[in-house]
C-alpha cells in the first residue's frame, strides 16, 4: 500500500516544515555550540533530535506542539548541559574527551593508540592528508576530542617557531566591539 489516508499525507506536508522551522529556529537561539564537530554527547544529542523530528512528522499520535516542546527540551538541555561545563570541571569531564596524543617526536604511543583503537594505518592517513610522508616530519599527532586527527608540523616543516598549541595567556582576548 502506498498510504493510509489522505489525511495521513495532509499531515505530513503541514506538520513537517512547522517542526523542521521550529527545529532551524531554537537551533539559531541556542548558539552556534550546537552545531559544532561532534564530539559523544552532541552527537547523541543530534541523534535524538533528528528520532524526534522524524517522530512529529510521522506520527499521527504526536502532536505538533508536544513534539516542538520535545525539541525545546533536548535543545534547552544540551545548552544547560553545555554551559555548566563550561563552568565545572566535574560535569566537563563527564561530558567531553581529552585529546590523545597518538604520535609525538616521529614516535607512535602505542598504549595510547590501542586505547583509542587506533592504527598506524591511521596515523599515517594523517600525516599524508597534511602532505607529509614521514612521521619524523610531525612534531606530534593527536585525536581531538571530535574525532579528528590533528598533525603538529616540526619546526622545520613549519618554519614559524611554534611547537604546539599556544599558552591560554599567550592568546590576546578578542573583544567584539560592536
Amino acid at each position: 500500500m502506498f498510504f493510509d489516508t489522505w489525511s495521513g499525507l495532509l499531515r505530513v506536508v503541514v506538520v513537517g516544515p512547522l517542526a523542521y522551522l521550529a527545529l532551524i529556529l531554537f537551533l539559531r537561539i541556542s548558539g552556534k555550540r550546537t552545531l559544532t564537530k561532534l564530539n559523544a554527547f552532541d552527537l547523541v544529542v543530534t541523534v535524538a533530535l533528528g528520532s524526534t523530528l522524524s517522530s512529529i512528522v510521522l506520527t499521527k499520535s504526536v502532536a505538533l506542539l508536544e513534539g516542538v516542546l520535545a525539541l525545546a527540551t533536548l535543545i534547552g538541555l544540551q545548552y544547560l548541559i553545555t554551559w555548566s561545563s563550561v563552568r565545572s570541571s566535574r560535569i566537563k569531564a563527564l561530558v567531553k574527551a581529552e585529546p590523545t596524543l597518538l604520535a609525538h617526536k616521529g614516535g607512535l604511543v602505542e598504549g595510547a593508540m590501542r586505547r583509542q583503537r587506533m592504527t598506524r594505518d591511521d596515523v599515517l592517513s594523517a600525516l599524508r592528508s597534511e602532505g607529509l610522508d614521514d612521521l619524523s616530519q610531525a612534531a606530534a599527532v593527536v585525536l581531538e576530542t571530535d574525532g579528528s586527527i590533528s598533525v603538529l608540523k616540526t619546526l622545520s616543516e613549519r618554519g614559524d617557531g611554534l611547537t604546539g598549541v599556544p599558552r591560554p595567556e599567550a592568546v590576546p582576548a578578542v573583544t567584539n566591539r560592536s
